[in-house]
């Protein structure tokens, strides 16, 4: 996401769960699924570096997003499932809406983010599937879509004010290890990357070959300029089958 959303007032949020500094005391395997545990072993050390600044702004009175309980959320499902990344930049820094998944928002959360909206906008203009009124994209988390922002966390009402504190260096080692999979052949597995704006497009020499769709964020900014019409939703699900692998169900649930 970019700063436009944050154009929404800021809401207080009292169910905000700000404990980080209990991540601190759990081990690696306690936070992640654990193949993502073992894949990220070589940047453990930055990653409880990264996990100590969030715990240090939220001990001085920062509201930090999204909650420590879907701070690493991305990595919950098995890295063995993921078979389309999906790149963000940083959370949403409105309280109430960052869940630790990219771009995706709380069913409960009204209205929905303007990216979000016009990732709907593209999705029913490249497939035909209708919007829904609530932005929770978890369904495509559990169809093995990796969620994942560049920067995990963010100061609300600050959007993107937590760059440059080490969460690049986690995001740098997940993509790697996505890119990286092979099977019992030795061949690499199926794989594709959907990446929205700059931060996200950096990633591209990290992808080992992997087909990539690259655009402008959908931000209300940069949408008009290259997102709208680019049929990231198709495009995907033909550079899977062309992999061997099967389509992603853009369709999400109604409410």
């Amino acid at each position: 996401m970019t700063g436009e959303d944050a154009l929404f007032d800021l809401e207080p949020n009292n169910t905000t769960d700000q404990d980080f500094g209990a991540l601190l005391d759990r081990p690696l395997e306690e936070l992640m699924a654990p193949d993502w545990a073992s894949s990220l072993r070589p940047v453990e050390g930055e990653l409880y570096e990264a996990l100590a600044f969030v715990s240090k702004q939220a001990s001085h009175g920062t509201q930090v997003l999204p909650a420590a309980s879907n701070l690493l959320r991305a990595f919950q499902r098995p890295l063995a499932d993921v078979k389309v990344l999906l790149l963000g930049q940083d959370p949403y820094p409105t309280p109430g809406h960052a869940v630790g998944l990219s771009f995706s928002v709380s069913r409960e959360t009204r209205p929905i983010p303007r990216s979000l909206a016009n990732i709907y906008r593209e999705l029913h203009d490249d497939l035909g599937l209708p919007p829904r009124i609530h932005g929770d994209l978890t369904a495509w988390s559990n169809q093995g879509v990796l969620l994942l922002n560049r920067v995990l966390s963010v100061a609300a009402g600050n959007a993107g004010s937590h760059r440059g504190k080490g969460w690049e260096a986690i995001t740098t080692a997940a993509v790697t290890a996505v890119a990286n999979r092979t099977d019992a052949d030795g061949k690499q597995k199926p794989l594709v990357a959907i990446l929205w704006g700059k931060d996200a497009e950096s990633v591209g020499p990290l992808l080992n070959g992997a087909p990539s769709i690259v655009s402008v964020h959908p931000s209300p900014l940069s949408a008009s300029r290259g997102f709208f019409g680019s049929k990231p939703f198709s495009r995907t699900n033909e550079l899977l089958a062309g992999q061997g692998a099967g389509p992603v169900d853009w369709e999400l649930p109604v409410l």
